[in-house]
């Protein structure tokens, strides 16, 4: 089935669907890369004002290639335009807002995430990495934690039992959304076992897909959805 899905159509599947996790109101960051995409599937009517860790909060669309303002740009680089009633700030009032619980939610790319909802996202043994930036703050500080990625990458599992990447932080994942399916983490307590609860699934795909592409176990939910496509 994988074939039949272009690399613009897995991005624009999982973008549109993490859109829909947000609320009139919120504020939100995204990482850099298949999270930006994000911003394109919220409805015109939500007041979403999106934070860039580099010190900008409402940031908006891309800027007209013929048309640069270079002092305005988000935390990968990109220029960008600002919507009404945005504010500029340094990096340590950027930071106490992510540490300090007032990002409703974040969407975050990711190399792995396992069942217990740990992420790794910034290193590769042996590769050049930039640095972690500032997932790790995102990540625990934020109220609600968004992973979109592709479900798995040149072949390689990325949902996994336990991750074996540096971890970008601990049981800190709240939803997981591939072009496959989308993953709930339910956390372990007295009660409750934990683990992953398989809510979506795209109808291109059946669970068996799911099963040989996974390497975590997970439960399917007994109102299992099917995702927009």
């Amino acid at each position: 089935m994988m074939e039949l899905l272009t690399k613009e159509k897995i991005r624009e599947i999982i973008a549109k669907r993490a859109a829909k996790e947000f609320k009139d109101g919120d504020v939100v960051t995204l990482g850099i890369g298949l999270p930006t995409e994000v911003t394109k599937y919220v409805p015109k009517s939500y007041n979403i004002m999106f934070q860039s860790e580099n010190g900008v909060l409402g940031v908006g669309k891309n800027q007209d290639k013929d048309n640069i303002d270079p002092r305005v740009i988000n935390a990968g680089g990109g220029y960008v335009k600002t919507v009404k009633g945005a504010c500029f700030y340094d990096s340590q009032m950027a930071f106490i807002l992510m540490r300090g619980g007032h990002i409703d939610a974040t969407v975050l790319g990711a190399l792995q995430v396992d069942e217990e909802g740990n992420l790794a996202n910034w290193s590769i043994p042996g590769k050049f990495t930039p640095g972690m930036g500032g997932a790790m703050d995102l990540v625990v500080g934020a109220k609600k934690v968004i992973v979109v990625m592709e479900h798995t990458s040149k072949g390689e599992i990325k949902i996994v039992k336990k991750c074996n990447l540096p971890l970008t932080a601990s049981k800190e994942v709240n939803l997981i959304i591939t072009e496959k399916c989308v993953f709930r983490v339910i956390p372990e307590t007295s009660e409750t076992k934990g683990g992953l609860l398989l809510e979506e699934i795209n109808p291109m795909f059946s669970i068996d897909d799911i099963k040989r592409t996974t390497g975590a176990d997970f439960i399917v939910a007994e109102n299992l959805l099917k995702m927009e496509i």
